[in-house]
């Protein structure tokens, strides 16, 4: 039988130094640190954890997770061990409050910074609209898809709970901004189908002053109004209506803003054949397609080519020389009116909220591409 009348001497072990060891392993938590803890006490509304403080730390039910939680049950089992961010200073009680929420929301935008980095396309299903756009969820995170990178002609509100393909236009912790198109991610979808110099049968869907919206295969191109003809055109009106076929040839793909710029000019046998033999223009497309194909070939080979003929430049205008667009009369992104005002006539859009609009790319004088699934 053990004796329990030792003295302090005998042991080598005194009260004092057994005080001055629990001070030594005393843990001295802070906010923002993420701690093991285990589980020992689950409540109606939160749980207590064992994080090796004096007094047992608690977690609310509204930090569990990202998501909604409607029982800690869903979240947390009695005697697992996990992860815990110590969210606050310890209260009144010596008692700590943590989360789960704050973790996974830190790990949540590393991801979707990936994703963006990635130039990845994501599926999410819209929960909610607005008079802006629609909402998602990614990773957890609330997205918010504005109106004009909406492709469909479906009523917003008809898209709740649609799956939606989306690629990232803004990821932003700070400002806590995660702006998605859905615009982008079809655009790039068809354009994959698509090549520089291939003729397209489409329907023009829209006529604005600075050109056409023509519909080739559910994406929408623009025409612009000094790729009609080598002639000078006043407005592309005089020679397109609404829901006219045309011929039109790609001359510029430009996926990561989605965009796709057409030419009826490149296709004219002779200047001025889209104004006084149109017919002519469709007949030969083909064989004017497949020109303008050896001319961008010679050029990206380095070869010399018959100088193309003289074309008309449009104030406002800058030639964009490219591997694939060279010598052929590219409008940039800053002729063109802002999203808001380039929709196609056919889809009325709601605007755009100002809160998520600026610094995205939907402020961006770019010309749209609407597409339908």
């Amino acid at each position: 039988m053990v004796n329990q009348n030792l003295t302090a001497t005998e042991i080598g072990f005194t009260h004092e130094d057994f005080a001055a060891l629990l001070d030594k392993y005393d843990y001295h938590f802070s906010p923002g640190d993420i701690v093991p803890g285990t589980v020992f006490s689950i409540e109606p509304r939160g749980a207590l954890i064992d994080i090796g403080a004096k007094t047992a730390a608690y977690i609310p039910i509204q930090e569990m997770s990202i998501n909604r939680v409607d029982a800690p049950e869903e979240v947390l089992q009695s005697n697992e061990t996990r992860e815990f961010f110590i969210l606050t200073d310890e209260n009144e009680d010596g008692q700590l409050t943590l989360s789960i929420r704050r973790i996974e929301y830190m790990r949540a935008w590393e991801r979707v910074r990936q994703l963006q980095a990635e130039d990845a396309t994501v599926r999410s299903g819209v929960f909610a609209t607005n008079r802006g756009g629609a909402l998602v969820r990614i990773e957890g995170l609330r997205g918010f898809i504005p109106g004009s990178h909406i492709s469909t002609r479906k009523p917003k509100e008809e898209l709740v709970g649609e799956e939606l393909p989306l690629k990232f236009l803004e990821v932003d912790e700070e400002r806590n901004r995660l702006v998605l198109s859905h615009r982008r991610a079809l655009v790039e979808r068809k354009m994959n189908r698509l090549e520089v110099g291939e003729v397209v049968i489409g329907t023009v869907r829209g006529i604005k002053p600075y050109g056409a919206f023509i519909d080739i295969g559910g994406v929408s191109g623009l025409l612009h109004i000094s790729e009609i003809s080598h002639e000078h055109i006043d407005t592309p009106h005089s020679v397109f209506n609404v829901n006219d076929e045309v011929k039109v040839m790609i001359i510029d793909l430009d996926a990561e803003r989605g965009r796709i710029s057409l030419s009826t000019k490149q296709l004219e046998p002779e200047p001025g054949d889209m104004i006084k033999n149109r017919d002519l223009v469709y007949d030969k497309a083909e064989e004017m397609a497949a020109k303008y194909r050896e001319q961008m070939l010679a050029k990206q080979q380095g070869l010399t080519v018959a100088p193309a003929e003289e074309t008309e430049v449009v104030e406002g205008t800058e030639t964009v020389e490219t591997a694939e667009t060279a010598e052929t009369e590219v409008p940039v992104a800053a002729e063109a009116p802002a999203v808001a005002e380039i929709v196609e006539a056919t889809e009325a859009e709601a605007p755009v909220v100002a809160e998520t609009v600026e610094a995205t790319e939907t402020t961006e004088t770019e010309v749209p591409v609407t597409v339908e699934e």
